[in-house]
């Protein structure tokens, strides 16, 4: 197998790529975004196919360059169902086993605490612990939903109890420091070994650590896999098209599932629903496509943003009220549907072939 520690001197972060040099399928944890054409590089230097892309957590001081991976590559990005990164294409949940290789395997364990959605990965002997679990140390618990005694007990009940000689991989030292162990950080670790829980939410509290420098930028981002508005809107219509399965296979997927789930809409009766009106209409495209041009009266949701910002809307709060919602060709919005479906509303629309097919019935 093919191992390889990176490291970012600007933010000072680990990312891990784990390759087979057989099948050639190769796996990124934390990518950062500077160095995507240094990874591409690497990759082809060693024949390798990345097949996953994952995420410890939404970071607040790097950029991922998951999404960028997608658009390169298309691989799919991998992050935690509960870190609202809603268009990384894998929502991962604790216990899922990722295969890749010759019969390699990643485990996951969800280890909540620096954020709700934080996750360690298990490969053979090797444990890739995000910020969860550092050398000497642990992610802080102060911001992005922290909580300083469930990343104890997560630490103590799923980490600690794997095999002391369990290699420890951080996503961040500040010391020059590659790699720990399972046995040390459990017997040395000054704010974890011999430590009650309340003694370490205490410590936690009174860190008094400065605000990450790149978190305004960096949490935002990385909800939407690293990328800007601009680039979103480029991965989406390609995903939306006609392309190579192996780059849209998984999104396109989830968007034929979806559909089968759904209620689609042609234009013509979209139209009739709006005259006849009752129904609110939504746009579930970004801002920039959305000032571009719209359908009038449409409400703007994009779907990267929904569960987050669906609530702060009055016209939907009644959940029993008929709902018609479009993107620029169907995709998003048989998506958008199904997750207002989850949320409970009763009278959700898709309209088939979106803004472009409306237009061309203007």
């Amino acid at each position: 197998m093919l191992f390889k520690q990176l490291f970012d001197t600007e933010t000072w972060t680990y990312t891990y790529l784990i390759a087979d040099p057989i099948s050639k399928d190769a796996v990124f944890i934390d990518p950062v975004n500077t160095h995507i054409d240094d990874y591409i590089s690497l990759l082809a230097t060693h024949g390798l196919q990345l097949k996953y892309t994952f995420e410890t957590h939404v970071h607040a001081d790097h950029i991922t360059a998951g999404g960028l991976l997608r658009q390169r590559l298309g691989t799919p990005t991998a992050v935690s169902e509960l870190c609202g990164a809603t268009t990384a294409d894998i929502q991962i949940q604790d216990g899922d086993v990722f295969a890749f290789g010759d019969n390699e395997q990643i485990k996951v364990i969800a280890t909540p605490g620096h954020t709700p959605g934080s996750l360690s990965f298990l490969w053979r002997d090797r444990l890739f612990t995000g910020d969860s679990l550092l050398i000497g140390g642990c992610g802080r618990t102060d911001f992005q939903g922290g909580n300083a005694g469930a990343l104890y007990d997560c630490i103590n009940q799923r980490l600690f109890t794997l095999a002391d000689e369990t290699l420890v991989y951080p996503g961040h030292d500040y010391q020059g420091r590659w790699v720990s162990s399972i046995g040390q950080e459990r017997t040395t670790n000054p704010r974890l070994a011999g430590k009650t829980r309340e003694q370490f939410i205490d410590i936690m509290a009174n860190l008094d650590l400065p605000k990450p420098r790149l978190i305004d930028e960096a949490v935002p981002a990385n909800r939407y896999c690293g990328l800007d508005e601009k680039e979103r809107q480029d991965a989406v219509a390609v995903r939306e098209h006609n392309t190579p399965a192996r780059q849209t296979g998984t999104v396109q997927d989830w968007v034929a599932q979806a559909k089968q789930q759904i209620t689609e809409v042609t234009v013509d009766t979209a139209k009739k629903l709006l005259a006849e009106g009752n129904v609110v209409l939504v746009d579930t495209r970004e801002e920039s496509e959305y000032a571009a041009g719209h359908i009038d009266a449409a409400l703007l949701l994009p779907r990267g943003v929904l569960e987050f910002k669906i609530g702060g809307i009055p016209e939907l709060a009644d959940h029993s009220k008929a709902v018609l919602i479009y993107c620029r060709t169907g995709g998003r919005s048989a998506l958008a549907a199904q997750s207002m479906q989850q949320l409970g509303y009763k009278n959700v629309l898709s309209m088939a072939g979106g803004f472009e097919a409306w237009q061309k019935s203007a």
